[in-house]
């Protein structure tokens, strides 16, 4: 797959689960009230009425800029916190319709980053062509005052502890490992840790739709970012113009019930791959049946645990860093090839091609830095919920169901949603149901075998949304805008650019 692709497929990969010298343009100034004319609250307006300076980005065709927004908005006079911003302007032919904004997920995906990496060279060209296409790294992500918690080689340690245990001492080592990473966090950001929520995010979200000078928020977003959207859309219902949700997640399930959903989100998408797998004749997991190749990847990373085998570099491949592998080759069904080969080099007693797959999905580069998604992806989620699990005891109660959900992730799965029982920070948000009544019409699309975030998501949050209208792409892989399907496409292009949503309960393959 080509690196663009790549950066589309895992800046949205993480859901929910615990386990990217300039001189200065011309500046726009706002008003000091939005653009719809609704009043801003009087601490607010000196964020509603600053000035956007506009500078070239060193990317060509893109510019970038730095906006400031209260760090505790029930505090406003507490401090600032600067959040990063990227614009590509429209192109033409056609009318400029107004701006963008985009969203990868994560949460903890760099908006930037997909921005200038994919969206606006990569969204088909009559969109580019009528909006100035616009990223804001969400507020604890990459440019945006990231988050931090451990270092290169504490990341290298943490990922590959092992998050099946197999006994009272196992637990403990977990159980540590949470501790410290939880710990890392309030030590290295502990100011901005209590204020990265997503109802944070959504707010500064409209100070920047008032700074670009627009009077509706025209917004895609994939997988967690259809979260914010949706927040978007609840707080500010009069002022969303054009939303698209694609990949939708449940804003009314509690942690435990969206990790064990992923579950078999990720189960199911296995269950695509195996079938595929055992009708080439390369498939390292057999060529008889789905179930059989279930059982021979079950004994590849029960053998890892036993012994890991090397990578051609200090860290060695065992069963964390290859479940994690091969979870990351369940988001887009074109790196299908891709797993077949790397899962039969582990075979061969070479780790290397999951844990380039591992690596990808955490966005780790070749020097062992890491980028500050997974960190921005605990702090965001164990802020918006309270936790799954509070403790090792209320995760063995729950193994069961999870591996029912799936016999061949479930235990990992359960145990990675301990992660939140650690942290520093209490949770502000609370599941709940999310209507946005008033809003204008929303498009939520759901792919039927989507990993991350299973398709009844999609259907749930277009039940709760007052003016939603649901979109289903019936095939594999995360997310649907952009991947393949013309008719998928044709639907999002045709709203986007003309207003019309498609007719609810549209499907497309």
């Amino acid at each position: 797959m080509d690196t663009r692709r790549l950066l589309r497929i895992f800046a949205t990969a993480l859901g929910t689960a615990g386990l990217l010298v300039s001189g200065c343009s011309s500046g726009s100034s706002a008003p000091s009230a939005s653009a719809t004319g609704s009043a801003v609250p009087e601490d607010l307006e000196p964020y509603y009425g600053q000035k956007l300076r506009w500078r070239d980005c060193g990317v060509e065709g893109f510019q970038c800029t730095t906006m400031k927004a209260p760090l505790d908005y029930e505090k406003p006079d507490d401090g600032d916190i600067k959040l990063a911003v990227s614009r590509k302007k429209a192109t033409g032919p056609g009318k400029r319709i107004g701006s963008l904004l985009v969203n990868p997920g994560g949460p903890g995906g760099s908006a930037v980053d997909y921005l200038q990496g994919y969206a606006a060279i990569g969204y088909p060209a009559p969109v580019r062509a009528r909006y100035d296409m616009v990223a804001i790294d969400p507020r604890g992500v990459a440019r945006s005052e990231p988050v931090t918690c451990l270092t290169g080689k504490e990341m290298d340690a943490y990922t590959q502890v092992d998050q099946t245990p197999d006994d009272a001492a196992e637990i403990a080592k977990l159980n540590k490992a949470f501790d410290a990473f939880a710990d890392g966090c309030e030590k290295n950001s502990g100011e901005v840790l209590p204020h990265v929520s997503t109802v944070e995010t959504a707010r500064d979200m409209d100070i920047l739709r008032t700074l670009l000078g627009d009077e509706k928020l025209n917004y895609v977003g994939a997988s967690y970012g259809t979260f914010l959207g949706a927040t978007y859309a609840e707080l500010y219902p009069d002022r969303v113009g054009r939303l698209v949700l694609d990949g939708a997640m449940d804003p009314s399930l509690p942690a435990v019930d969206i990790n064990r959903d992923q579950t078999a989100g990720f189960e199911a998408a296995f269950q695509s791959f195996a079938a595929d797998c055992v009708k080439q004749p390369d498939c390292p997991l057999g060529t008889t049946s789905a179930a059989g190749a279930a059982t021979a990847l079950k004994k590849l990373f029960a053998d890892l645990d036993a012994k890991p085998v090397p990578t051609g570099e200090t860290r060695q491949l065992g069963e964390s860093l290859a479940t994690t592998g091969v979870i990351a080759a369940m988001y887009d069904e074109a790196a299908w090839p891709q797993l077949r080969e790397a899962l039969a080099g582990a075979q061969r007693g070479d780790g290397s091609g999951l844990l380039a797959l591992a690596d990808s999905y955490y966005e780790r580069d070749p020097s062992g830095k890491y980028a500050n998604l997974m960190f921005a992806n605990a702090a965001v989620n164990c802020l918006d919920l309270p936790p799954a699990f509070s403790g090792p005891g209320a995760v063995e109660e729950a193994l069961p169901a999870f591996e029912k959900a799936s016999p061949v992730f479930g235990r990992g799965f359960a145990w990675a949603a301990l992660n939140c029982g650690s942290w520093p920070v209490d949770a502000t948000g609370t599941p709940h149901s999310t209507e946005a009544k008033g809003a204008a019409p929303i498009v939520v699309v759901g792919t039927t075998r989507d990993p991350a975030t299973p398709y009844k998501w999609a259907e749930s949050l277009a039940d709760q949304l007052s003016s939603a209208t649901l979109l289903t792409y019936d095939g594999d892989g995360h997310t649907a805008y952009g991947r393949g399907s013309d008719c998928i496409d044709t639907a999002i292009n045709t709203y986007l650019l003309e207003g019309t949503p498609p007719k609810d309960g549209k499907k497309c393959s």
